[in-house]
């Protein structure tokens, strides 16, 4: 409880920094507090270039964190959330520190000079970072880690959005995918306090704020129901798209990856010069696109435009998030339906800002295919709740409907692509039921002791038989293990020879000595290392060590058909 109130203070802290940081880079880089409200305005630093200085500043902008991110965190490149599903299902809950503090940067200044991303992405990675540091330099065993992972998360959202049940609800559905009593209960500590920080500082009302909407005819439920089907299939035509493009960049792209965001921002720019609405996140233009300001052909341009424009943002290296960009698709395009209903049955149609908001739910949730996020969100965003029934209706309806067109989120597919399907459950074989951990374990290599040095250390777990021991303190209590990998990783830079090994000790999920061999195998296969030590479970030390190899002896020992014998000669 304690460090979910920590966690929630951080990212809520870690927030208004982001929100700063974002406003900052924005008025330096156009001028302007929100250029997608501008329309061809000049930049009042260099008013002499004209409305075209929109084609320098992504390039600006990449220039900056197109190395920072190469350098230091290329984790911090893309969307975010992703990366962060896969660190709590694949990693333990395990994120590299400096991720929040470049994750914050990069963001910041690609939206800033124009990159039509959100910000959910970086805040959920961000508050995320600040968890998984802190369970990190408290040694805390995987599975409160990956609370604590989403415990950011949720911090992160609540703060920034004003939404403290969406951020408990995001973290619940997308980044655990697990609903428990206790992990539960600390997400809602963590939103809790990262809201109240965020409410300090940003005020108490809701993100957005659209004109009041009420359902006044029974009719209106079948338009919204089919607008929750059309929005389904905006959602999954986004994903797709968004990976077109970005595969269609990496084919282009021969040069240094640090360099291209700068090269790539001069196509972004050349798109924000004809239609500046892409600037930034573009919340204004959301709310004129729900305020029914624009006409139906303008508005589908917007939709198609937003898609382009976040793609290829993230298709040339950019930083930021796609939940943003999927609602201002979503208040285009129900809006642009909510017009044209109104022209084929103007005495049966609502308003159209209510169409409006119910796309912008219905998309995002044919994209993430988060429905109960979607729900809680828009609510909290807008503060209407008078169309709370036609918005679970078009929600469920896109989710079904993205359910449908393709198996993948628009959060999974980035896993998928690279061969990782965090749905996937390790099955142990039927031949190792039964059979005992202490069975197959091998003796336990000589441990590490904490305090060493962390070059000598490097010594040890380069000669090691599977690059992983134990590492112990000076009473014989046992701190983790610590691999070669990371050993490799901390001593890259040369700053850290001196440092003792029992800072880079993780503590891997326990395996019991007595415990059955099919259920050691899923800690097993997610342990960062090769092989895993033995506790005795009522002692609670270290009395082996299990490996890949050691399962597959066993395997291969209950498996292997046994010689046939000769019969004996008949007399």
């Amino acid at each position: 409880m304690v460090l979910a109130l920590l966690v929630g203070s951080g990212a809520g802290l870690g927030a208004i920094a982001f929100r700063w940081l974002i406003s900052t880079f924005t008025r330096l880089l156009s001028g302007h507090a929100d250029y997608s409200a501008a329309g061809h305005a000049a930049n009042a630093h260099v008013p002499w270039l004209g409305r075209w200085f929109v084609l320098l500043a992504p390039v600006l902008a990449g220039l900056v964190y197109g190395p920072l991110v190469q350098r230091f965190a290329r984790e911090a490149r893309g969307h975010g959330v992703p990366e962060v599903m896969y660190a709590v299902a694949r990693r333990g809950g395990r994120i590299a520190p400096q991720v929040a503090v470049v994750k914050s940067l990069a963001s910041a200044l690609c939206i800033g000079g124009g990159g039509s991303v959100g910000r959910e992405g970086p805040i959920v990675q961000i508050g995320s970072a600040l968890g998984s540091g802190l369970g990190g330099a408290l040694k805390v065993a995987e599975d409160r880690m990956r609370v604590l992972v989403a415990c950011g998360a949720a911090g992160g959202i609540a703060a920034t959005f004003n939404a403290p049940l969406a951020g408990v609800f995001f973290a619940m559905e997308l980044i655990l995918r697990d609903f428990t009593a206790e992990s539960f209960g600390m997400v809602v500590l963590a939103s809790v306090t990262s809201s109240v920080i965020g409410r300090a500082a940003f005020g108490d009302h809701p993100f957005l704020h659209p004109p009041t909407f009420t359902v006044t005819h029974l009719w209106d439920y079948p338009l919204f129901a089919a607008l929750g089907v059309l929005a389904g299939a905006v959602g999954v035509g986004f994903t797709r798209v968004l990976y077109a493009v970005e595969d269609a960049c990496d084919r282009a792209w021969r040069g240094p990856e640090w360099a291209r965001p700068a090269v790539g921002g001069l196509l972004l720019g050349l798109l924000l010069l004809f239609l500046p609405q892409m600037y930034g996140v573009g919340y204004p233009v959301l709310e004129n696109a729900v305020a029914g300001h624009y006409v139906i052909g303008f508005l589908l341009l917007l939709v198609v435009a937003k898609a382009v424009a976040t793609s290829l943002t993230i298709g040339i290296g950019g930083s930021g998030g796609v939940f943003a960009p999927s609602l201002f698709m979503g208040a285009a395009f129900g809006a642009a339906y909510g017009a044209t209903a109104h022209h084929l049955a103007p005495g049966v149609a609502g308003p159209v800002g209510a169409y409006g908001l119910i796309g912008m739910g219905a998309v995002f949730a044919g994209a993430a295919r988060a429905p109960i996020t979607a729900v809680i969100i828009m609510f909290e965003l807008t503060g209407e709740y008078s169309i709370i029934l036609p918005l679970m209706t078009a929600i469920v309806l896109a989710t079904a409907v993205s359910r449908a067109l393709s198996r993948d989120t628009i959060y999974t597919l980035k896993l998928r692509r690279r061969g990782i399907d965090i749905d996937e459950k390790p099955t142990a074989p039927a031949p190792l039921a039964g059979l005992p951990v202490r069975a197959v374990m091998e003796p336990l290599p000589a441990p590490l002791d904490g305090a060493l040095p962390l070059a000598r250390a490097a010594t040890a777990l380069a000669r090691s038989p599977h690059g992983t021991l134990p590492v112990v303190a000076a009473d014989g209590t046992y701190l983790g293990t610590a691999t070669a990998r990371t050993a490799a990783e901390t001593l890259a830079d040369g700053a850290h020879d001196t440092a003792a090994v029992g800072t880079i000790a993780h503590l891997p999920r326990s395996v019991a000595a007595e415990a059955d061999l099919s259920t050691a195998l899923d800690a097993l296969v997610t342990a960062e290392g090769a092989g895993l030590p033995v506790l005795d479970q009522a002692e609670r030390r270290l009395v082996g060590w299990i490996t890949h190899q050691s399962v597959l002896t066993a395997m291969h020992a209950t498996t292997a058909p046994r010689p046939v014998q000769p019969r004996p000669p008949a007399s």
